[in-house]
């Protein structure tokens, strides 16, 4: 027999039209009966995302329903299906689906991708969870929120050779390669890579998606290496830093970078040289910037740039300048490489 007080509390939750005080209600409901009580709570939440006044919430409340369901629990499955035909329900629809009815709604979200009439969120999301689920690639090198995908990023045609070779099990992505030494650290630039690595790997536990890693220091492409060298005469600590440890979208935000700080890799510190000492418009460089000021990373666009010509005992000083002024005024900001990377590793 179901708890008066939890009867009385879904009335409640269905009376408010308030957006707050509704908020408070489902947290109360969720706090104390989602674990004694979790059917009932289930056919609360399911029923006011069907018939529910505060328009918004129907939506919101799909993240708890999907919490809630186990795994391949086939009571929610026509709920799911309901919900992805509902244009304001169906983003976070399609994981429910998924949850409850596994390979068996592939066919129904490929409908959903190839509709244009829906908005492309909706049909990345399709493609971004069906390739969760079936670890296939369809979402590599693509943003981890769907929401910022192009209509030009949905692997359409690839998705529908998919599905005429039966669905098979993609081997999903593997770890960025990593040095051994992290693990093991014995030099000065050793152990500060790895207390560096530390605090990217606490990011990468709370938010990470192998399709698109992110806060990685990892062994360099050879390739990438040799056209830096090409480029410039590095001191060796930095070079050494690149080659065994080079950051891969890595993003430090702390107070002291209160903009975020990129650092960036050996894959694109060419490439980040960009508006600094080179103009990608017009194809030339640009002469108001120091020929040896090499921009290691950036914050918010004010370079930290290593002074190649003042290379002593295996390292280089680092500055750094604002920019948006209309020229360039740097100032010394670390006396080293090491002293530099030291800081940024810094919890």
């Amino acid at each position: 027999m179901t708890d008066k007080n939890l009867q009385k509390l879904r009335q409640q939750i269905v009376d408010e039209t308030d957006g707050l005080k509704f908020s408070k209600l489902i947290e109360k409901l969720l706090k104390k009966y989602a674990s004694t009580d979790r059917e009932y709570v289930l056919e609360i939440l399911t029923d006011y995302a069907r018939n529910g006044q505060i328009l918004h919430w129907r939506n919101f409340l799909l993240n708890d329903i999907i919490e809630l369901v186990n795994e391949g629990e086939a009571n929610y499955v026509e709920f799911f299906e309901w919900c992805v035909t509902q244009p304001e329900l169906t983003y976070w629809g399609i994981d429910g689906l998924l949850k409850t009815n596994g390979r068996k709604s592939f066919s129904a979200l490929i409908e959903i991708l190839k509709n244009e009439s829906l908005k492309t969120s909706i049909r990345a999301k399709a493609i971004k969870s069906i390739s969760v689920f079936s670890k296939q690639p369809f979402d590599r090198e693509l943003p981890k929120d769907p929401g910022h995908w192009k209509v030009e990023d949905l692997r359409i045609e690839e998705i529908e050779t998919w599905q005429k070779n039966g669905f098979q099990d993609g081997e999903g992505y593997t770890q960025p390669k990593t040095h051994i030494s992290l693990e093991n650290p014995k030099t000065e630039l050793e152990k500060i890579a790895s207390k560096l690595n530390k605090k990217l790997e606490a990011q990468r536990t709370k938010n990470q998606d192998l399709s698109n890693p992110a806060n990685w220091l990892t062994i360099a492409d050879e390739t990438d290496i040799l056209n830096i060298e090409k480029r410039w005469k590095l001191p060796e600590n930095y070079l050494t830093f690149l080659k065994n440890y080079s950051p891969l979208k890595v993003f430090i935000n702390s107070r002291k970078y209160f903009q975020g700080l990129h650092l960036y890799g050996a894959s694109d510190l060419i490439k980040r040289q960009e508006g600094y000492s080179f103009n990608p418009v017009t194809n030339k460089t640009i002469d108001e910037w120091p020929e040896n000021f090499v921009v290691i990373a950036d914050a918010g666009a004010d370079p930290y740039c290593i002074d190649i010509s003042q290379i002593k005992d295996k390292d280089a000083p680092i500055y750094t300048s604002t920019h948006g002024n209309g020229e360039w005024k740097f100032e010394l900001y670390a006396d080293s490489f090491l002293t530099f990377l030291k800081e940024i590793a810094r919890r």
